[in-house]
């Protein structure tokens, strides 16, 4: 009840500098929201690092002072269940905090979501900057873990809802390059401060920069505008238009282009409000094939492997025969090959479809595994020393090809699928669901990673690749190309009954409009497209039409008609009205 009158009463100013408005405020929105995505990406460079450190091994897990000659031997004495508990924790409290964030993002906003979330990481990095022992940094890392399944939820969405139709990819493949520049920068900043051991600081440094990232993205929530969508779903119709005016517009709200955009999103979500709220259970009824695709993409993003490498990618460059120096220099280089394979995302997901990026992608993947596991056979056979490096040199190189085809493929577009293929009322659900089933696989795997790594070696990589022969066959016969279209018509794709349309279809109509908050009542003449618009707060108003045809009469709702005084009943013109001019003095 308190948050609903929060909600209600909440005010939607403008900070950013007028200087911004149109595309620099939409990539600045993008880029900056993705600070998020970078801190997770980030916290899996941390720990990674940390993991092959003396001074951190002793301080959590107890024991003597080890040299880096054990290290890397993998003489560390450290349990592979605890070690796994303590990767693996921030995953589970992941996937918790992303259902609860479903609310908090669909009740405060996604902009409010994004600022919770921040708040907790950085209380999270103050515990691991501090922690004095292993009940410590599980507890810090269970407390990112909220934060994390919250920022992970939140960002697609708001990514999707910001950006335009056509370019929906570029916007999440933005989101998933911070992430891997997240990584890249904590694998380089875990080396920087590999100099200053045997001092903590070699360790607890990278929490400091990780804190620093939560001050950056909390700042920012201040000035990043709240998306249109979720303005119009509750009632700021006012501050939705102009925040679509300056994303996607000069900051004119009178801007035909802009004013048919609006109409057509509050066309779509006046049909979603009178279909009523989604429940769980219903979203799995009425959307089966887009929970399919939501939870599938998800899942075989963590079991085709990458969470295998990044988590442990330090461990396993010393595993193949590196020493803990080259280990992290080579951790760094891997990252920025990770980052790079986002590029070919962003410029070519949206011409050639999500469909073709995962089935190369898995085709790739899969080949990649198979090099990887014979090595890793071959280098088990080697004694320890020299003799293993030439072929771990190697092993670093397909482990690069590795991250580049995964950073191109099933890296972005499950985030990406996740986030677009739900409509308004049900996509903060739909995206919880996904992002959930992301967090227990990541949970999974992280968590039987060193439990497996040491039962059966290399045979582990081979598992890992049946999982990309299988996501291959999934893709191919149940997924859908969902590129090149707009959020609203995506409803078409998946054969959804309750499909919109614009009211507008392309002609031009005339349109008869009763008294609003305006005052008077008249016309308005509207061409889809290059419109023609007499009275902008006249043709808003036609967005209660709810009908995909042009020609009907629908009764406004008693509840809309006491808020805002509009007449009980909206005309759409028929063909032969649609020729007709109104003048201005008619509206």
């Amino acid at each position: 009840m308190y948050l609903e009158k929060f909600t209600q009463t909440r005010t939607f100013k403008r900070r950013y500098p007028k200087w911004m408005v149109g595309k620099p405020l939409l990539y600045a929105s993008s880029a900056l929201a993705s600070l998020g995505d970078a801190m997770f990406g980030y916290s899996q460079g941390a720990i990674a690092a940390n993991q092959v450190q003396p001074s951190f091994i002793q301080t959590m897990y107890g024991g003597p002072l080890l040299t880096l000659q054990q290290v890397q031997r993998g003489e560390t004495g450290v349990n592979p269940s605890l070690q796994a508990i303590v990767v693996a924790c921030l995953n589970l409290t992941a996937l918790l905090s992303s259902f609860f964030a479903a609310y908090v993002c669909d009740m405060l906003g996604r902009r409010m979501s994004v600022r919770v979330g921040a708040i907790i990481y950085f209380c999270a990095s103050l515990i691991q900057i501090f922690m004095p022992n292993l009940a410590a940094l599980i507890a810090g890392r269970c407390i990112q873990g909220l934060a994390v399944g919250m920022l992970s939820m939140t960002v697609p969405i708001l990514q999707c809802e910001i950006a335009p139709g056509h370019g929906r990819g570029l916007f999440v493949s933005i989101e998933y390059f911070f992430l891997n520049s997240g990584y890249a920068l904590s694998a380089w900043v875990g080396y920087g401060f590999y100099f200053a051991m045997p001092s903590e600081i070699s360790w607890r440094g990278p929490y400091i920069i990780q804190a620093a990232l939560a001050v950056i993205l909390f700042v920012w929530t201040f000035y990043l505008p709240e998306t249109p969508r979720w303005l119009l779903q509750h009632g700021y119709r006012d501050e939705a238009l102009q925040a679509l005016a300056d994303l996607h517009g000069n900051g004119d709200p009178t801007d035909p282009h802009i004013v048919k955009q609006f109409v057509d999103i509050e066309t779509t979500i006046n049909v979603e409000k009178a279909m009523g709220e989604v429940g769980w259970m219903e979203l799995f009824k009425q959307y089966p094939r887009r929970c399919l695709v939501g939870i599938t993409c998800q899942s075989f993003a963590q079991s085709n492997g990458i969470n295998v490498i990044l988590y442990y990618l330090p461990e396993n460059l010393t595993r193949a025969g590196l020493s803990i120096q080259k280990s992290l220099l080579y951790s760094g280089a891997c990252a920025i090959v990770y980052c790079a394979g986002t590029l070919p995302t962003m410029v070519w997901i949206d011409k050639w479809g999500r469909r073709k990026f995962l089935l190369f992608g898995s085709i790739g993947l899969a080949a990649a595994l198979a090099v990887i596991g014979a090595l890793q056979f071959h280098i088990d056979g080697l004694p320890q020393g020299g003799v293993r490096v030439p072929t771990a040199d190697v092993f670093f190189a397909f482990v690069c090809v590795y991250l580049f085809i995964f950073g191109a493929s099933w890296g972005p577009a499950p985030w990406l699928l996740g986030a677009e293929i739900f409509p308004v009322r049900a996509r903060a659900k739909g995206m919880a669901l996904s992002t959930s089933v992301n967090w227990s696989s990541n949970f999974i795997m992280a968590f039987l990673t060193p439990i497996l790594f040491n039962a059966i070696h290399g045979g582990f990589w081979f598992i890992l690749m049946g999982s990309c022969l299988s996501s291959f066959a999934v893709v191919w016969y149940m997924y859908p190309e969902t590129s090149g279209k707009t959020l609203e018509e995506l409803g078409e794709v998946f054969g959804d009954q309750e499909t919109t349309k614009s009211p507008f279809g392309g002609a031009v109509q005339t349109v008869q409009i009763g008294g609003g908050r305006d005052g008077g009542a008249g016309q308005a003449l509207v061409v889809s497209g290059d419109a023609v618009v007499l009275e902008p707060r006249a043709l808003l108003d036609v967005a209660r039409a709810l009908a995909p045809s042009s020609e009907v009469t629908l009764a406004v709702s008693q509840k809309d008609k006491e808020k805002d005084g509009s007449s009980s009943l909206l005309k759409v013109g028929s063909q032969d009205e649609r020729a007709s001019q109104v003048s201005k003095e008619d509206v």
